[in-house]
């Protein structure tokens, strides 16, 4: 019986490729000199310092188009509330989200279920296994998933036949 997954992924590599070129770009431009504006990567967290909130945006509008150019998706990302630290400088926490999340994937088995498709869907951990009787069925549930859901990017792998 055929099969695939949904999930959602991050490249990290590719993730501490664009902070790393944003930083370099940050260090760089005028506006940024003698200011402690960075960013730091911990794991699945990117965490931006900078000394007011437009500064903040302005990095923002450096990390999201580097992350695009190393094709990693920038819908996975949560922002934070902006913090005060010390002084007038601030922070925001960009929290990357890996895996699709439980509501999500009972969003996902919902929508399947009421499609009439003949098709099963089940939560297996952080990612949604779907099997059908037919490789078809599953080509048009991929994309009626594609189509209504915008919001979180997902992938999907791990075909079997």
């Amino acid at each position: 019986m055929p099969s695939f997954d949904v999930m959602s992924e991050v490249d990290l590599v590719a993730l501490r490729n664009a902070v790393d070129v944003a930083n370099r770009k940050i260090t760089n431009r005028y506006d940024f000199k003698g200011t402690d504006a960075h960013i730091e990567q911990n794991e699945k967290v990117l965490t931006l310092f900078g000394d007011s909130d437009f500064q903040l945006d302005q990095m923002k509008a450096i990390l999201l188009p580097e992350m695009t150019g190393k094709k990693v998706d920038v819908r996975c990302l949560d922002y934070g509330d902006l913090q005060k630290v010390s002084g007038n400088k601030v922070k925001q926490e960009l929290k990357v989200r890996v895996g699709v999340e439980q509501d999500l994937a009972k969003k996902i088995v919902k929508l399947l279920k009421d499609s009439k498709l003949k098709v099963q869907a089940a939560i297996q951990g952080d990612a949604v296994r779907v099997s059908g009787a037919k490789r078809d069925v599953l080509q048009e549930a991929i994309a009626l998933v594609k189509k209504e859901v915008t919001d979180f990017p997902l992938q999907y792998g791990n075909f079997r036949d």
